[in-house]
């Protein structure tokens, strides 16, 4: 887990923030240092670390007042574990209601930290798998290929104009969503959303798609909203 994981540790004390980043390294995390809340605003925007170690205690804005700020910038998803000399209760409640989702008393043992890292990576939700674009669509016994505007059944290609294919990749590209009338003038190059001029495209797209277009399989009128394409129906 350490040698895909990467840590951004905020410590005012030098010698402090050398030996904790000196440490995490020899422990397997990559590493980046910060000084205080704004050196750490300023890592943020440029990496996208997967845990935060985080001093209360800073010059400027402190660790809670960071922490609230990142959490109010729905930073939701980012570890944040806080590290302070001040260990009383109160202190804690302070640090978890900012925000926080560990705390560790100064002075500790090095091991501690590490294992209370790895246990709030495994807690951690994993990342969002990365979305595979959709390139055909299977649309009853038809398939449609998006990239080329193709579509084709069993009989073979089926002959499609280019407003058809145009208005059909829109509502392939959100299947099983509802695209407004203002969607789909878009789509099809239209400076406005003639409500005529999109119905007739729609009717002829229900004739290459549909076994009766008169009782749309697929291909459906959402009154007052728009239309939607289900192809799983």
């Amino acid at each position: 887990m350490a040698d895909e994981c990467h840590i951004l540790v905020v410590e005012d004390d030098p010698r402090l923030r050398e030996r904790l980043a000196r440490y995490l390294a020899g422990e397997g995390f990559r590493v980046t240092a910060a000084g205080d809340a704004a050196d750490a605003r300023a890592k943020l925007r440029a990496i996208n670390p997967d845990l935060l170690v985080l001093d209360v205690m800073m010059p400027g804005e402190s660790g809670l007042e960071l922490t609230e700020s990142l959490r109010r910038d729905n930073a939701q998803d980012l570890p944040i574990l806080m590290l302070t000399a001040r260990g009383a209760p109160e202190d804690r409640i302070a640090g978890f209601e900012a925000g926080a989702d560990d705390y560790l008393g100064k002075p500790f043992e090095p091991r501690e930290l590490v294992l209370r890292i790895r246990a709030l990576l495994r807690r951690a939700p994993p990342p969002p798998a990365p979305s595979i674009p959709v390139t055909a669509l299977r649309i009853g016994a038809a398939e449609f290929d998006l990239e080329r505007g193709e579509l084709r059944d069993a009989a073979g290609p089926v002959r499609l104009t280019g407003g058809e294919a145009a208005l059909l990749t829109a509502l392939a590209r959100k299947a099983n969503e509802v695209l407004s009338r203002e969607e789909i003038a878009e789509a099809l190059g239209m400076d406005d959303a003639g409500e005529r001029a999109i119905d007739v495209q729609v009717v002829r797209l229900r004739r290459k798609i549909e076994a009766d277009p008169r009782e749309p399989r697929f291909l459906h009128t959402v009154r007052g909203r728009g239309y939607i394409l289900k192809p799983g129906v």
